[in-house]
């Protein structure tokens, strides 16, 4: 075993809907504790600036570059992380020498993964400064240099995961995190890891939902449960190019666009894309080496009922069970910031983040940028 370190990780994801940390004590390859979480929402003034950020990055060329105000917004999010730090510190009665490392993903603004590409603003050497903590951030780039597509990185974070499920659970199990995408991770029983995203996950309903009624999501799937799967629409997005062939690759919040205003229903687009994105996951884990019998699902999608239960009908008839992450004894709202941490800790004992059977990297690497405090 490893210097065991105490880490922060900080998540903020696709859907743009606030910034999750979460406390992890780790030698980078064994979990030895699991920590308190904390979640903040962002206003909408704020999503509203993530939001112009995505535009304003479509001109970057470099990885480096920051365009208009994107450089402002980089900096505006890394002070709101800097706060959520602190007031973590303080909820949990914690000082930062407590503390070895935050994992910091920043916010991912462009990811255009056959050009080599991936930006997530944040800056870490800001971060570290603000906190009086050591932060280690860019976790994604170096696997892109090695030819892999940057993502999913969570991957290794659920294989040490596997090793604390309760029995009952019949494998081969896979790990579901539903956020603004999907992506899956299958544990071998030899410990190979095989993992992709899958699809779409709430980021559609979530732009859906809000162009028509200024909510951020579809709460406790309420709009959807009240509309019915429209087959063309549905057949339109699970026919895309994404889905054939035996290449993997990762995706881009533009890579899918909400139906057009007026095309459907509110409640008939809700429910369809919720069917789509249930039906992506199934339809790729059919690339996976063995078939799943247990899907443990994370992230925000968990809490949607409509999807859950599109995603167990769809499971069901292949034979597998669909559980929440809390049902397998874990956090499905900080799983994501829980492996940042756990990568943070990998990334300064130079183990690798990333392999070929999950982002399709030439061989294992590791990854991160260290920013020391002052």
């Amino acid at each position: 075993m490893g210097k065991i370190l105490t880490a922060i990780g900080l998540m903020s994801g696709t859907s743009m809907d606030g910034i999750d940390a979460a406390l992890l004590e780790t030698d980078g390859e064994n979990i030895i504790r699991r920590g308190p979480s904390l979640y903040v929402p962002y206003d909408d003034d704020l999503r509203s600036r993530w939001k112009l950020a995505l535009q304003t990055a479509k001109a970057v060329v470099e990885r480096g570059d920051r365009p208009g105000d994107l450089a402002d917004a980089e900096r505006v999010l890394t002070l709101c992380h800097a706060a959520v730090v602190k007031s973590f510190l303080a909820r949990h009665n914690l000082n930062p020498d407590d503390i070895d490392l935050i994992g910091f993903h920043g916010q991912t603004v462009l990811h255009r993964p056959d050009a080599g590409v991936t930006v997530q603003i944040g800056d870490g050497p800001l971060l570290a400064s603000e906190t009086g903590i050591d932060v280690v951030y860019d976790m994604r780039a170096n696997d892109m240099v090695h030819g892999g597509q940057g993502a999913p990185l969570i991957p290794v974070y659920h294989a040490a995961l596997s090793a604390n499920l309760p029995d009952g659970f019949a494998a081969p199990v896979v790990f579901v995190n539903i956020g603004g995408i999907s992506n899956l991770t299958y544990v071998g029983a030899d410990g190979v890891l095989s993992a992709f995203d899958s699809g779409p996950g709430n980021m559609l309903i979530d732009q859906w939902v809000e162009v028509h009624t200024g909510w951020a999501y579809d709460r406790n799937g309420e709009t959807a449960s009240r509309g019915a799967v429209v087959p063309d629409l549905a057949h339109r997005y699970l026919s895309s190019p994404f889905f054939s062939g035996n290449i993997r690759r990762s995706l881009d919040r533009g890579d899918f666009l909400p139906p057009e205003n007026g095309e459907v229903s509110l409640e008939d687009g809700a429910r369809t894309l919720a069917h789509v994105t249930a039906a992506s996951i199934v339809k790729l884990a059919d690339h996976l080496p063995q078939p799943p019998r247990t899907y443990v699902v994370c992230g925000g999608g968990r809490l949607n009922p409509v999807i859950m239960g599109e995603f167990a009908d769809l499971a069901a008839a292949k034979g597998a069970r669909v559980v929440s992450a809390e049902m397998a004894g874990f956090d499905g709202g900080a799983m994501e910031a829980e492996a940042w941490a756990y990568l943070a800790v990998r990334s300064v004992s130079g183990l690798p983040l990333t392999f070929p059977g999950t982002t399709g990297v030439s061989a294992a690497v590791t990854g991160g940028v260290i920013a020391r405090k002052p």
